[in-house]
């Protein structure tokens, strides 16, 4: 299994719609400024944060049951970004949607700016021929309230290749989070 480098990525995005919209560079601009960097790296992908949320509220005192999840935990927010209070977490979802080629398994990581704020990033790996977008948690580590910054980076996608296909893919088990859209909450 080998990491794949920036070409294998732009590659396998142009011919193959791997990742939908594709970024063939690194966006460190906008018309307002700077901002935290998505697109192309030299080993990955910089992937951005819809201007959707789901934030963590305790409000009706609810448990965080995984096979019986109360939506009514979560207050949806949309808007250019996101705060989060202090010692909770939302959900969003990556701008760009994915289609993962059978023989590819792909890892996300936390972008630093973010870790360094003690924003926690954290996806489960994208597994071989799995599509959609991506549901990403942030969770703020932090005494103080947190900001995520929309249609900006905020997780690095890394693309492992085998040199065999796998026998037994996503979509070959009917993965219940195949092709889901928007901001997905748990399924038992």
């Amino acid at each position: 299994m080998s990491i794949k480098s920036d070409r294998w990525i732009r590659r396998m995005a142009q011919e193959h719609g791997m990742i939908e919209p594709f970024e063939a560079g690194q966006v460190r601009e906008n018309g307002t400024g700077r901002i935290v960097s998505y697109g192309t790296s030299s080993y990955g992908y910089d992937v951005r944060c819809a201007a959707e949320f789901k934030v963590f509220t305790n409000i009706n005192s609810a448990v965080v049951d995984p096979k019986a999840f109360d939506e009514n935990s979560f207050v949806d927010k949309q808007g250019e970004v996101c705060i989060i209070p202090p010692n909770s977490f939302a959900l969003a979802r990556t701008v760009e949607y994915f289609r993962i080629p059978r023989n590819v398994l792909t890892i996300c990581l936390g972008k630093s700016t973010y870790a360094r704020c003690g924003i926690i990033v954290n996806v489960t790996p994208l597994e071989p021929e799995w599509e959609g977008h991506v549901t990403l948690e942030f969770s703020n580590t932090t005494p103080l309230p947190a900001k995520i910054y929309v249609n900006e980076g905020v997780a690095q996608m890394l693309f492992f290749e085998s040199d065999e296909e796998c026998e037994l893919s996503y979509r070959d088990r009917d993965g219940k989070y195949q092709g889901q859209v928007g901001v997905t909450l748990p399924r038992a």
